[in-house]
């Protein structure tokens, strides 16, 4: 008997309390799931229904549908048809309403299960920490390479955070350069009227479509500026700026001809041509980010994996 063999003992147990923790939470979110589903079902399966009840109700009560069931064929023929579809609704609904209460059922299964182990992960994990001690206090050979596998974790896990927060900072960052697009979209439309003949009417709105735009480019070149940063704590040092928005208005109020609605559509389209070559280098960025975040959870899988592995002989 080693004087690990207690708490081997305890390790196996809480780690089998833990594997089922991860079972039954993978369940939980899925009765979930499935439960959001069937309310949704419920919910046009009802206005279905009420709109089937409602049609048999009219041809019930005669009137103009009625009557124009008539002129089209056989009135009981067409309120037969109209009783067969609500019924045939009303039993879907009566079986989407049942299986909604067993998924309720089902979930207040799960959450007792899981409430009986929810400490397990904790358990588990304290119990790793009491025998990696162990370990490496009793000079075996195992201590050196958990201290080694701790360290090489921790730094992985350092840097599968950081590209997670560069990651989100992209997606602020490409939502919001989104809204300076559909701003110059609307500018370019309004621009385009200008051009064949739209005038003071196709001016205004034009510049109410840059000016919006202009105080959207604010905002996203704020939301690129915490991307930058978030990208130099990984080693990637860019300085991305958008280009400036043109919402001069001293050409169009008083040289308004063709010549001047062609230049300003074409400082739009190149605006917004500019604008789209930043949200390419955003999404391209944000992907090589996924890729190489991916790349690190699978590293720190694996590297806990194999310190369990370890520590559980």
């Amino acid at each position: 008997m080693t004087p690990f063999d207690s708490t081997d003992d305890d390790l196996r147990a809480a780690r089998e309390r833990a594997r089922r923790l991860e079972r039954l939470t993978g369940q939980r979110r899925a009765v979930a799931a499935q439960i959001e589903e069937t309310e949704q079902l419920v919910a046009e399966l009802e206005a279905r229904l009420a709109k089937e009840e409602g049609d048999v109700s009219r041809l019930e009560e005669g009137g103009f549908a009625a009557f124009l069931s008539g002129l089209a064929g056989s009135r009981q023929e067409r309120l037969a048809r109209e009783r067969a579809e609500a019924q045939a609704v009303r039993e879907r609904l009566r079986g989407q309403r049942t299986r909604l209460e067993w998924l309720r059922a089902d979930r207040v299964t799960v959450e007792s299960a899981l409430a009986e182990v929810g400490g397990a992960r904790e358990e588990f994990d304290a119990l790793l920490k009491r025998k990696e001690h162990l370990l490496v206090q009793s000079g075996d050979p195992r201590g050196r390479e958990l201290v080694e596998l701790g360290r090489t974790l921790a730094d992985t896990v350092a840097d599968l955070r950081e590209h997670e927060e560069a990651h989100r900072a992209g997606a602020v960052a490409a939502e919001a350069i989104g809204r300076v697009l559909r701003c110059l979209g609307g500018a370019r439309g309004a621009s385009t009227w200008d051009v064949i003949g739209g005038g003071l009417i196709a001016d205004m709105m034009e510049h109410g479509h840059l000016r919006d735009a202009d105080e959207a480019a604010w905002h996203a070149q704020r939301a690129l500026d915490a991307f930058a940063r978030e990208l130099a704590d990984i080693g990637v040092h860019v300085a991305p700026a958008l280009p400036e928005v043109d919402t001069r208005m001293f050409a169009d109020m008083f040289f308004d001809n063709i010549i001047t609605d062609a230049l300003k559509h074409q400082r739009v389209t190149r605006t917004g041509e500019a604008v789209a070559e930043m949200a390419r280098w955003v999404n391209d960025t944000m992907g090589n980010l996924a890729a190489r975040g991916t790349e690190l959870a699978g590293r720190r899988d694996s590297l806990v994996a194999r310190r369990q592995d370890v520590l559980t002989g």
